[in-house]
């Protein structure tokens, strides 16, 4: 398929793994996972899990605002990843005020172990609508 581009942003983490921040599939955009990692310094913010469940929004906004989206806005569809279901409650408030009344679908799962032993990480789905952004 000719309509398949990655997205890829300095205002996102990058590293040397393969895959891409993004991979844009005609009006949807497939955001790779994220932890709290600072774009600019590529090191996992100081933080609360709130601070950091933030940082992992501002990441996947980036993305999306680079394939021609509005942030958060577009997200349809977002996977939480935590390795303590404790944080559950903290998460949730970080990820409800982002989002407000109006959430994407989401589910969370717990999990052993996350990439630089962060605590939370997260996918997501965003419509775009006109593939011709």
């Amino acid at each position: 398929m000719s309509d398949i581009a990655p997205i890829e942003t300095d205002d996102a983490p990058s590293n040397d793994n393969p895959y891409s921040q993004g991979v844009r599939a005609g009006d949807t955009l497939y955001v790779s996972g994220y932890g709290p990692v600072d774009p600019e310094t590529g090191e996992v913010i100081d933080g609360d899990i709130q601070d950091q469940t933030e940082q992992v929004l501002n990441n996947i906004a980036a993305v999306v605002d680079e394939a021609g989206g509005d942030g958060l806005a577009d997200v349809v569809n977002v996977t939480v990843y935590l390795t303590d279901l404790a944080d559950y409650d903290r998460v949730n408030d970080a990820y409800g005020a982002r989002f407000g009344a109006d959430p994407p679908a989401r589910a969370c799962v717990e999990v052993s172990r996350l990439p630089e032993d962060v605590r939370v990480e997260l996918d997501a789905t965003a419509y775009l609508g006109d593939s011709t952004n």
